[in-house]
């Protein structure tokens, strides 16, 4: 059994002294951002989110804030080990890359049309281009496109905060989705549609749009190469922003009462739109997203009963 740290932090930070330290790390990110782009490694997003526990109770000792870095430091090395195995996957040659399947499963779905190529007409234009001026709805679409990199592991860092059990419950589900898109990753290499546009499979005005949405805030191009760095671009299928979405989604709303914890599920829909349009991925590619979580949900829950009935007999 993993041994956590203590449950919670005593709470000796007054609220203005909260607000005030919270607000300092805002603009401290805000122009880490403006300078450096989002932290979309993940060492970097948790070491920020890390800072933000600190802010919130800024005035406990320091021994509660190193409680982070132990109890989140399995969770990094797996992180770890899936970045570099995402990144080396495609260097392995076990199989080809996969280019036309899910062409040919999209265009079924939707009665020969490709959806990536339809929105893009419809919504960018023809040519469609990442330097256009963008829609109102690029900018909300690509702020979704970044969430990716946070929101998972911000509710992580709230449990964390307030239940280190259910925590550890969230962690390990998080973590395992990780690695079930990894193995997928290793064993079906595809591209995505901005690839196969490229190599003539899919009209070749279909253009990885990604950073559109903020192109204003940065029109020199930096903005569009920040954000189109990937260790391994046939990593596809299925979409971890799709699952990671749909995962946080559904965790959230097991968890809450209101019927407002419905409108969560508006979070993966924009996400999956979003990697539709922006020719990330493959409608298919959503679908296999939905797939992994619903998998990791139901393994996890079924190692959780072998272990609880385990306890049980090893304490009779």
């Amino acid at each position: 059994m993993v041994q956590l740290t203590e449950e919670r932090a005593p709470a000796i930070t007054s609220a203005r002294v909260r607000v005030l330290a919270l607000l300092v790390w805002a603009i401290a990110l805000a122009v880490w951002v403006g300078s450096l782009g989002p932290p979309k490694q993940v060492h970097l997003a948790i070491f920020w989110l890390w800072l933000a526990t600190i802010a919130w109770n800024v005035r406990a000792p320091m021994r509660v804030h190193l409680a982070f870095i132990r109890d989140w430091a399995p969770a990094v090395a797996v992180l770890t080990l899936y970045l570099f195995g995402r990144g080396l996957s495609d260097d392995l040659g076990i199989v080809s890359v996969h280019v036309t399947e899910p062409i040919t499963a999209d265009r079924w779905l939707f009665g020969g049309t490709l959806p990536t190529a339809y929105l893009q007409e419809h919504l960018c234009g023809v040519p469609c281009s990442r330097t256009s001026q963008p829609a109102w709805y690029d900018v909300v679409l690509t702020t979704v496109y970044v969430s990716h990199f946070f929101v998972g592991l911000a509710v992580a860092v709230v449990l964390w905060l307030r239940d280190r059990a259910e925590w550890l419950r969230y962690i390990v589900r998080y973590l395992s989705l990780n690695l079930v898109a990894l193995v997928i990753y290793v064993l079906y290499p595809m591209a995505p549609p901005w690839m196969a546009a490229q190599q003539g499979h899919v009209p070749d005005t279909v253009e990885r749009i990604t950073a559109r949405g903020w192109y204003d805030l940065n029109p020199v191009g930096t903005w569009h190469q920040r954000f189109s760095a990937v260790g391994n671009q046939v990593a596809a299928m299925p979409s971890l922003h799709a699952a990671i979405a749909i995962f946080v989604a559904v965790y959230l709303i097991s968890r809450w009462r209101s019927p407002w914890r419905w409108a969560l599920l508006l979070y993966p829909a924009a996400m999956s739109f979003m990697l539709v349009y922006y020719a990330e991925h493959y409608v298919v590619d959503i679908i296999a997203g939905g797939l992994a979580v619903a998998v990791v949900w139901w393994g996890c829950a079924a190692a959780e009963r072998w272990w609880a009935r385990r306890r049980q007999r090893v304490a009779a």
